[in-house]
Protein backbone atom coordinates (compact mmCIF):
# COMPACT_ATOMS: atom_id res chain seq x y z
CA UNK A 1 0.00 0.00 0.00
CA UNK A 2 1.14 3.51 -0.72
CA UNK A 3 1.63 6.20 2.21
CA UNK A 4 -0.03 9.69 1.29
CA UNK A 5 1.43 12.60 3.27
CA UNK A 6 -0.93 15.31 3.81
CA UNK A 7 -1.16 18.76 5.16
CA UNK A 8 -3.85 19.03 8.42
CA UNK A 9 -6.74 20.29 6.88
CA UNK A 10 -8.62 23.16 8.21
CA UNK A 11 -10.54 22.92 11.41
CA UNK A 12 -13.83 23.32 11.90
CA UNK A 13 -16.17 23.97 15.27
CA UNK A 14 -19.41 22.80 14.77
CA UNK A 15 -21.78 24.12 17.18
CA UNK A 16 -23.38 21.01 19.75
CA UNK A 17 -27.07 21.09 19.35
CA UNK A 18 -29.66 18.79 21.36
CA UNK A 19 -32.27 16.61 19.65
CA UNK A 20 -35.61 15.05 20.06
CA UNK A 21 -34.28 11.57 21.38
CA UNK A 22 -32.15 13.69 24.35
CA UNK A 23 -28.72 12.67 22.13
CA UNK A 24 -26.19 16.02 20.69
CA UNK A 25 -25.60 16.51 17.41
CA UNK A 26 -23.38 19.25 15.57
CA UNK A 27 -24.08 22.00 13.39
CA UNK A 28 -21.78 22.32 10.31
CA UNK A 29 -21.18 26.32 9.34
CA UNK A 30 -18.72 25.01 6.51
CA UNK A 31 -21.82 22.92 5.16
CA UNK A 32 -25.04 24.68 6.74
CA UNK A 33 -26.51 21.06 7.53
CA UNK A 34 -26.76 19.01 11.19
CA UNK A 35 -24.72 16.50 11.18
CA UNK A 36 -27.99 14.26 12.19
CA UNK A 37 -31.56 14.50 11.69
CA UNK A 38 -32.55 17.32 14.70
CA UNK A 39 -35.85 14.71 15.48
CA UNK A 40 -33.31 11.98 16.88
CA UNK A 41 -29.29 11.72 16.38
CA UNK A 42 -29.11 7.97 17.59
CA UNK A 43 -32.65 7.00 16.86
CA UNK A 44 -32.15 8.23 13.19
CA UNK A 45 -28.35 6.18 12.80
CA UNK A 46 -29.96 2.98 14.25
CA UNK A 47 -32.74 2.88 11.61
CA UNK A 48 -30.65 3.65 8.64
CA UNK A 49 -27.13 1.97 9.42
CA UNK A 50 -27.88 -0.70 11.06
CA UNK A 51 -31.21 -1.84 11.68
CA UNK A 52 -32.72 -1.28 7.68
CA UNK A 53 -29.67 -2.50 6.22
CA UNK A 54 -29.84 -5.84 8.71
CA UNK A 55 -26.50 -5.56 10.19
CA UNK A 56 -27.34 -6.70 13.43
CA UNK A 57 -28.78 -9.52 12.29
CA UNK A 58 -25.82 -10.17 10.30
CA UNK A 59 -23.38 -10.02 13.42
CA UNK A 60 -25.26 -13.16 14.93
CA UNK A 61 -24.43 -15.32 11.99
CA UNK A 62 -20.98 -14.18 10.64
CA UNK A 63 -17.07 -14.84 12.38
CA UNK A 64 -16.15 -11.18 10.95
CA UNK A 65 -17.34 -8.03 9.32
CA UNK A 66 -15.97 -5.39 7.28
CA UNK A 67 -17.61 -2.16 7.46
CA UNK A 68 -16.74 1.13 4.65
CA UNK A 69 -17.68 4.27 5.87
CA UNK A 70 -18.23 7.41 4.23
CA UNK A 71 -18.17 10.05 6.39
CA UNK A 72 -16.75 9.58 9.94
CA UNK A 73 -18.52 12.67 11.62
CA UNK A 74 -18.93 12.53 15.28
CA UNK A 75 -18.05 9.10 15.00
CA UNK A 76 -21.29 8.08 16.22
CA UNK A 77 -21.42 5.01 13.97
CA UNK A 78 -18.43 3.32 15.00
CA UNK A 79 -20.28 3.81 19.01
CA UNK A 80 -23.31 2.53 17.80
CA UNK A 81 -22.03 -0.58 15.90
CA UNK A 82 -19.68 -1.25 19.48
CA UNK A 83 -23.08 -1.36 20.52
CA UNK A 84 -24.47 -4.06 18.54
CA UNK A 85 -21.62 -6.31 19.12
CA UNK A 86 -21.97 -5.51 22.92
CA UNK A 87 -25.98 -6.98 22.21
CA UNK A 88 -25.12 -10.30 19.66
CA UNK A 89 -23.98 -13.70 20.32
CA UNK A 90 -20.48 -13.26 18.79
CA UNK A 91 -17.57 -11.16 18.97
CA UNK A 92 -16.34 -11.46 15.26
CA UNK A 93 -13.68 -9.63 13.89
CA UNK A 94 -14.23 -6.41 12.86
CA UNK A 95 -12.23 -4.69 10.24
CA UNK A 96 -13.73 -0.75 9.81
CA UNK A 97 -12.83 1.52 7.02
CA UNK A 98 -14.02 5.70 7.08
CA UNK A 99 -12.63 8.70 5.51
CA UNK A 100 -13.36 12.48 7.08
CA UNK A 101 -11.94 15.32 5.49
CA UNK A 102 -12.59 17.55 8.87
CA UNK A 103 -12.29 15.76 11.70
CA UNK A 104 -13.12 16.79 14.90
CA UNK A 105 -11.25 17.81 17.92
CA UNK A 106 -11.20 15.69 21.08
CA UNK A 107 -12.90 18.71 23.15
CA UNK A 108 -15.65 18.39 21.13
CA UNK A 109 -16.14 15.14 21.46
CA UNK A 110 -15.59 15.14 24.94
CA UNK A 111 -18.77 17.79 25.35
CA UNK A 112 -20.87 14.79 23.56
CA UNK A 113 -23.87 13.63 24.77
CA UNK A 114 -26.05 10.28 23.65
CA UNK A 115 -28.53 10.71 26.22
CA UNK A 116 -30.73 7.68 27.26
CA UNK A 117 -27.81 5.29 26.02
CA UNK A 118 -25.36 4.21 28.95
CA UNK A 119 -23.21 2.33 26.42
CA UNK A 120 -22.75 5.03 24.46
CA UNK A 121 -22.09 7.26 26.85
CA UNK A 122 -19.25 5.31 28.59
CA UNK A 123 -17.93 4.61 24.77
CA UNK A 124 -17.28 8.22 24.65
CA UNK A 125 -13.85 8.20 25.91
CA UNK A 126 -13.12 6.08 22.94
CA UNK A 127 -14.25 8.65 20.55
CA UNK A 128 -11.54 11.62 22.55
CA UNK A 129 -8.67 8.81 22.36
CA UNK A 130 -9.51 8.94 18.31
CA UNK A 131 -9.83 12.50 17.74
CA UNK A 132 -6.56 12.91 20.05
CA UNK A 133 -4.71 10.77 18.44
CA UNK A 134 -5.88 11.51 14.64
CA UNK A 135 -3.06 12.67 12.34
CA UNK A 136 -3.56 13.25 8.52
CA UNK A 137 -3.25 10.25 6.84
CA UNK A 138 -4.29 6.94 7.37
CA UNK A 139 -4.70 6.08 10.88
CA UNK A 140 -4.89 2.88 12.27
CA UNK A 141 -6.25 2.05 15.65
CA UNK A 142 -7.88 -0.86 17.93
CA UNK A 143 -10.33 0.54 19.17
CA UNK A 144 -11.41 -2.62 21.12
CA UNK A 145 -11.04 -6.41 21.29
CA UNK A 146 -11.19 -7.94 17.24
CA UNK A 147 -11.86 -4.09 16.07
CA UNK A 148 -9.39 -2.14 14.23
CA UNK A 149 -10.14 1.55 12.87
CA UNK A 150 -8.54 2.58 9.56
CA UNK A 151 -9.85 6.11 9.52
CA UNK A 152 -8.03 8.40 6.95
CA UNK A 153 -8.14 11.64 7.77
CA UNK A 154 -8.55 14.05 4.09
CA UNK A 155 -10.30 13.45 1.38
CA UNK A 156 -12.36 10.43 -0.24
CA UNK A 157 -10.21 10.70 -3.57
CA UNK A 158 -6.83 10.52 -1.65
CA UNK A 159 -7.97 7.77 0.58
CA UNK A 160 -8.72 5.41 -2.70
CA UNK A 161 -6.16 6.79 -4.51
CA UNK A 162 -3.76 5.27 -1.75
CA UNK A 163 -5.13 1.86 -2.15
CA UNK A 164 -5.51 1.11 1.46
CA UNK A 165 -7.84 -1.57 1.26
CA UNK A 166 -6.05 -4.95 0.69
CA UNK A 167 -8.60 -7.68 -2.05
CA UNK A 168 -9.15 -9.98 0.92
CA UNK A 169 -11.23 -6.98 2.88
CA UNK A 170 -13.85 -6.02 0.38
CA UNK A 171 -16.80 -4.79 2.59
CA UNK A 172 -19.87 -6.33 3.68
CA UNK A 173 -21.61 -3.29 4.51
CA UNK A 174 -20.89 0.76 3.12
CA UNK A 175 -22.40 3.38 5.43
CA UNK A 176 -22.69 5.96 2.81
CA UNK A 177 -23.23 9.30 5.08
CA UNK A 178 -21.51 12.55 3.44
CA UNK A 179 -23.57 15.69 3.75
CA UNK A 180 -26.54 15.93 1.07
CA UNK A 181 -25.95 16.13 -2.54
CA UNK A 182 -27.02 19.91 -2.42
CA UNK A 183 -23.73 21.30 0.21
CA UNK A 184 -21.31 18.30 -1.09
CA UNK A 185 -21.80 16.97 -4.25
CA UNK A 186 -18.62 15.55 -4.83
CA UNK A 187 -19.59 12.70 -2.79
CA UNK A 188 -22.64 11.72 -4.83
CA UNK A 189 -21.19 10.89 -7.92
CA UNK A 190 -21.45 8.09 -10.46
CA UNK A 191 -17.46 7.63 -9.83
CA UNK A 192 -17.79 8.11 -6.34
CA UNK A 193 -20.50 4.82 -6.49
CA UNK A 194 -17.97 2.85 -8.77
CA UNK A 195 -15.25 3.04 -6.55
CA UNK A 196 -17.39 2.15 -3.67
CA UNK A 197 -18.47 -0.90 -5.52
CA UNK A 198 -15.00 -1.89 -6.12
CA UNK A 199 -14.39 -2.07 -2.89
CA UNK A 200 -16.59 -4.16 -2.11
CA UNK A 201 -18.35 -7.99 -1.91
CA UNK A 202 -21.50 -8.84 -4.32
CA UNK A 203 -23.95 -9.14 -1.64
CA UNK A 204 -23.40 -5.86 0.54
CA UNK A 205 -25.16 -3.36 1.58
CA UNK A 206 -25.24 0.39 0.66
CA UNK A 207 -27.16 2.40 3.09
CA UNK A 208 -27.88 6.01 3.47
CA UNK A 209 -30.24 8.97 4.44
CA UNK A 210 -30.58 10.52 1.27
CA UNK A 211 -33.74 9.85 -1.05
CA UNK A 212 -32.76 11.97 -3.81
CA UNK A 213 -33.26 10.79 -7.14
CA UNK A 214 -30.41 12.47 -8.66
CA UNK A 215 -28.06 10.56 -5.98
CA UNK A 216 -30.37 6.90 -6.31
CA UNK A 217 -29.05 7.85 -10.47
CA UNK A 218 -25.52 8.19 -9.52
CA UNK A 219 -25.82 4.61 -8.15
CA UNK A 220 -27.29 3.26 -10.83
CA UNK A 221 -24.81 4.46 -13.16
CA UNK A 222 -21.98 3.28 -10.97
CA UNK A 223 -23.30 0.06 -11.14
CA UNK A 224 -25.54 -0.31 -8.10
CA UNK A 225 -29.08 -1.94 -7.96
CA UNK A 226 -30.82 0.28 -5.52
CA UNK A 227 -33.67 0.42 -3.95
CA UNK A 228 -36.18 3.03 -1.54
CA UNK A 229 -36.50 2.03 2.30
CA UNK A 230 -38.81 3.40 5.08
CA UNK A 231 -36.97 6.65 6.44
CA UNK A 232 -36.71 7.85 10.10
CA UNK A 233 -38.15 10.17 12.36
CA UNK A 234 -40.25 12.15 10.29
CA UNK A 235 -38.36 11.62 6.94
CA UNK A 236 -40.51 9.10 4.22
CA UNK A 237 -37.76 7.49 2.78
CA UNK A 238 -34.44 6.53 2.53
CA UNK A 239 -31.95 4.35 0.24
CA UNK A 240 -30.69 0.97 -0.17
CA UNK A 241 -28.26 -0.65 -2.50
CA UNK A 242 -26.56 -3.72 -3.33
CA UNK A 243 -24.58 -5.57 -6.04
CA UNK A 244 -26.76 -8.14 -5.44
CA UNK A 245 -30.51 -7.54 -6.45
CA UNK A 246 -31.85 -10.33 -4.02
CA UNK A 247 -30.49 -8.27 -0.98
CA UNK A 248 -33.28 -5.81 -1.86
CA UNK A 249 -35.95 -8.21 -1.84
CA UNK A 250 -37.95 -6.88 1.23
CA UNK A 251 -37.82 -3.22 -0.61
CA UNK A 252 -38.94 -1.36 -3.01
CA UNK A 253 -36.69 -1.17 -6.32
CA UNK A 254 -36.38 1.91 -7.86
CA UNK A 255 -35.91 1.38 -12.05
CA UNK A 256 -31.90 1.89 -12.34
CA UNK A 257 -31.90 1.81 -16.29
CA UNK A 258 -34.58 4.50 -16.61
CA UNK A 259 -32.79 6.50 -13.95
CA UNK A 260 -29.30 5.95 -15.25
CA UNK A 261 -30.70 7.25 -18.66
CA UNK A 262 -31.82 10.22 -17.11
CA UNK A 263 -28.14 11.26 -15.49
CA UNK A 264 -26.43 10.32 -18.76
CA UNK A 265 -28.84 12.86 -20.64
CA UNK A 266 -28.00 15.54 -17.81
CA UNK A 267 -31.96 15.85 -16.12
CA UNK A 268 -30.01 16.26 -12.90
CA UNK A 269 -27.19 18.67 -13.65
Amino acid sequence: MREIHLKPLSQEYPKITPTKDGSTTLYSSRFSQHYHNPNGAVAESRHIFFETPGLPKFLNHHEKITVFETGFGTGLNLLLLLDYIRQSTKIPLVTYYSVEAYPLDSNTAAQFDFGDNPHLNISKSTLIKIFDKLKPGLNTLNVAEKFTLHLFNGFFDDFFDGNFIRESEKMDFVIHDPFSPGVNPDLWTPEVFRKLAAISKIDVVLSTYCAATSARAAMAVGGWYVARAQGALGKREMTVASLNPEKLDAFKRVNEKKLSIRYENGDFS
